[in-house]
């Protein structure tokens, strides 16, 4: 848990807790992991204006308004502006380009500005990877279901490019669904990145599969990977099957 601050707040349990507990009343985990880029860009960036988007709103972002962070979205900047900034001041200079890297070059204009390419449970016990393709076909996970064993230990990773601009806030949802009901709701802020031509990963707490008999079974799962100005960059729904064992 070292370097993850953890706020916990009324709403709904987090997605792993809640398959403990289902019956419990509404309680929501939200994972904050402050990134070191999200601080330092903090230097050229004002913080003092607040992003606004005209039109209807997802159900997911009515989600994020229930948690009140107390956070203003930074005016935006494109990577060049910020490298331009303060060029008289070596020093800076050299640090800028220490954080941010160099400008990448160009890339296909077709490409989105953030790509998320995987998601994967990570679990030592497992018997082979849970890793589901984001690239590809997203309608053919609803008919995939993916398993994990009650009571083992694991983690989330979200794997995901940046291609163009730095893209402040992001952060990764989800909504679990057992039987036609929402019984979770999940928010980790991710943080801050620049572009770059390597993937970024972003690795969740360690949690613990729920057991017993009254949380095996099937969940529906809805994900969204999003930011402070609201961008649905990724949706996509799968399901997760809690069982007594990895093969039963």
């Amino acid at each position: 848990m070292d370097g993850v601050w953890r706020e916990e707040c009324r709403g709904s349990h987090s997605f792993p807790s809640l398959l403990k507990y289902p019956w419990e009343s509404w309680e929501q985990q939200v994972r904050l992991s402050p990134t070191p880029l999200a601080w330092e860009l903090s230097a050229f960036i004002p913080l003092d204006f607040m992003a606004d988007k005209e039109g209807i709103r997802a159900a997911h972002e009515e989600d994020l308004d229930e948690v009140d962070l107390n956070y203003k979205a930074p005016e935006k900047k494109t990577l060049q502006e910020i490298q331009q900034l303060d060029q008289d001041d070596e020093s800076l200079t050299k640090y800028k380009q220490a954080l941010l890297g160099p400008i990448p070059e160009a890339v296909d204009p077709s490409l989105p500005n953030v790509q998320v390419t995987r998601l994967t449970l990570v679990c030592e016990q497992a018997p082979g990877p849970i890793t589901m393709d984001l690239t590809g076909d997203l309608e053919s996970l609803k008919n995939q279901v993916f398993v994990l064993k009650e009571g083992v230990d694991y983690k989330v990773k979200i794997s995901f490019k940046v291609n163009k601009e730095i893209v402040c806030g992001l952060k990764y949802l989800h909504h679990t669904y057992r039987k036609g009901l929402r019984v979770d709701k999940a928010v980790y802020m991710v943080g801050s990145y620049g572009p770059r031509t390597e993937e970024y990963e972003f690795l969740t707490p360690m949690e613990e599969a729920p057991k017993g008999l009254l949380v095996r079974g099937t969940y529906h799962i809805k994900s969204f990977f999003t930011d402070d100005d609201k961008t649905d960059h990724l949706s996509w729904e799968w399901d997760l099957n809690i069982k007594k064992d990895w093969k039963d």
